[in-house]
């Protein structure tokens, strides 16, 4: 039994990325659609997310300009195509501090907000580093973090040391160091709650772009291949990887990246009539159908 509708809920998107940023060492193989998205996880009496966009205001909206996003949307516009207002939302899992990721804490008043201690307190330190280092700081913005630091004083933060589980019943947040951020987690939903679940979901954040990262490019011989962009290590993310596609019973279709518009291929989907998709892994008994 399904107890979580879990719905994927595009915000914005970059009509052409190129494939090098998806797939590390994919020079001179085009560009593909970037969906920005995330994920709304709704049952048993809670709405959580995973990651909440970004505000397309102050620099936000600088760095969205600069990597060429469009069509981005509000929460309260996004949310309602799954009949959920952000003041719904009590608990949102913090993949990484990338402004796509954490650029929208505001927009979620009733939130307690879950972020790795070593996400949040290695980017003040990167903040502090002289301006050469400034690659370091490459899709950040300084005011996500000092809104992550004042969700403490008010205390709706928690950050958290390694792996948890049952944060919520049947869903536990594992921590992937030195990856694509120093401090990046995935969250794994265990939907039918079991400790070896059948019905089990991976979202990945940052950790995978594409199907490619967790199955390469030939069918006939699968491979792991890391993101084009790693603040870590690549070593790293190609071990976080079998990690994630071992946590769902080695199936990679079940772990799921946000940025991968070929989700619509697998899973029902619909176009809102903002032009955004949605994206339906599961629904819960009783839960309607948003995209039939």
């Amino acid at each position: 039994m399904a107890h979580y509708s879990i719905w994927v809920m595009e915000y914005a998107h970059v009509l052409e990325q190129p494939t090098s940023l998806f797939i590390y060492g994919a020079h001179n193989q085009g560009h593909r659609k970037m969906p920005y998205g995330y994920v709304v996880i709704k049952g048993r009496g809670q709405t959580a997310m995973i990651d909440v966009g970004y505000n397309h205001a102050a620099y936000g909206e600088v760095l969205a300009q600069s990597y060429g996003v469009r069509n981005w949307q509000p929460p309260h516009a996004v949310l309602a195509e799954c009949g959920v207002a952000p003041a719904d939302v009590s608990n949102i899992f913090i993949t990484h501090s990338h402004f796509d990721h954490m650029g929208n804490l505001e927009a979620f008043p009733s939130a307690t907000f879950y972020i790795q201690e070593r996400e949040l307190s290695k980017w003040v330190w990167a903040m502090s580093l002289e301006r050469r280092f400034r690659w370091l700081m490459l899709g950040m913005d300084p005011a996500d973090i000092m809104r992550t630091v004042d969700l403490a004083r008010q205390g709706r933060l928690v950050c958290v040391d390694g792996d948890r589980d049952n944060v919520l019943p049947g869903i536990d947040l594992h921590a992937a160091f030195d990856t694509h951020t120093w401090g990046s987690m995935y969250v794994h939903v265990r939907n039918d709650l079991a400790a070896e679940s059948a019905d089990s979901w991976v979202f990945s954040g940052d950790l995978a772009y594409s199907h490619e990262n967790l199955r390469g490019t030939d069918p006939n011989d699968p491979q792991y291949i890391p993101v084009g962009l790693a603040t870590g290590s690549q070593f790293n993310l190609i071990m976080t990887a079998d990690e994630m596609v071992k946590k769902v019973g080695g199936d990679p279709h079940r772990v799921i990246p946000v940025h991968e518009e070929r989700l619509k291929d697998l899973f029902p989907s619909r176009i809102s009539k903002t032009g955004l998709r949605i994206t339906e892994l599961a629904l819960a008994n009783g839960e309607t159908s948003r995209v039939r």
